[in-house]
């Protein structure tokens, strides 16, 4: 069993009842990253339906998680024909950390249009783009390869951008194929766009998530771009695009997060 497939296994313990442990391998500055909790969340929610496809999952993140056990529990929604949608909250000591939706298809609807009405991402080459290495407290980075396009690594050496920007390639180091809750962690696991235009900032922590599957990957790379438009009022957003290798969309997601600047 790969390491990420052992972090997101949850135990039930009852209707709707599951355990599970938040591990600290998946940790940005040493607290669990936002991508890799939804998709243990959405793991409960999995073993709880009969549907997977096509997923879009929402978290609001209430209370910060810390790695140790925790408790979630998975609600019905809704069912019909085609869709499955649920609730989900996850607690540690009593409290109520994170709560999360999920919507599921059912696989066999069929896909009666594939229209991309905006070009693939432009990225460029695996071998021109600069590697994240190993940062202490960064743990996600040791078991995700993230290689960043040249043209959003200027704020490593403090030349920033004009535009909020991340791009790059991403797979996992031990090469573990790509699924619903992968792609959850993939959607959160770049540096923050703003980083680029703004530098090193205090935080930047979530405070909604969504992610809206489209396409399961066919490739081991997959290729992603997250971008800011606006910083307002110490909130920003992120809006994300993820395809695979083969130019197939994946998925899209928005992120509503804090803006913390750096103590002047």
């Amino acid at each position: 069993m790969y390491p990420f497939d052992e972090d997101i296994a949850v135990t039930q313990r009852g209707d709707g009842q599951y355990a599970g442990v938040i591990s600290s391998k998946w940790s940005i500055n040493e607290v669990p990253n936002g991508g890799y909790l939804m998709a243990l969340m959405a793991n409960a929610m999995l073993q709880n339906g009969h549907m997977a496809a096509s997923p879009i999952v929402t978290a609001n993140f209430l209370r910060r998680s810390q790695p140790g056990g925790a408790a979630i529990a998975v609600e019905r929604m809704s069912q019909s024909r085609q869709f499955e949608r649920f609730e989900a909250r996850l607690q540690q000591d009593g409290e109520e950390k994170i709560r999360a939706f999920g919507t599921f298809a059912d696989e066999k609807n069929e896909c009666a249009l594939e229209s991309y009405q905006a070009p693939p991402l432009y990225i460029a080459d695996l071998s021109q783009c600069v590697p994240i290495p190993e940062i202490p407290g960064f743990t996600i980075y040791r078991h995700l390869d993230i290689r960043l396009d040249p043209a959003c690594t200027g704020w490593f050496e403090g030349r920033l951008s004009d535009q909020s920007e991340m791009r790059g390639w991403i797979r996992f180091r031990d090469s573990r194929h790509f699924d619903v809750p992968s792609i959850l962690l993939v959607a959160d696991a770049f540096p923050p766009a703003v980083l680029s235009s703004q530098g090193m900032v205090a935080w930047v922590p979530t405070l909604e998530y969504s992610v809206s599957f489209r396409n399961m990957p066919v490739t081991d790379w997959l290729k992603c771009v997250f971008s800011t438009r606006y910083i307002t009022c110490g909130l920003l957003e992120e809006d994300g695009e993820i395809w695979d290798a083969d130019d197939n969309l994946v998925a899209i997601s928005r992120q509503t997060a804090q803006y913390k600047a750096q103590p002047a």
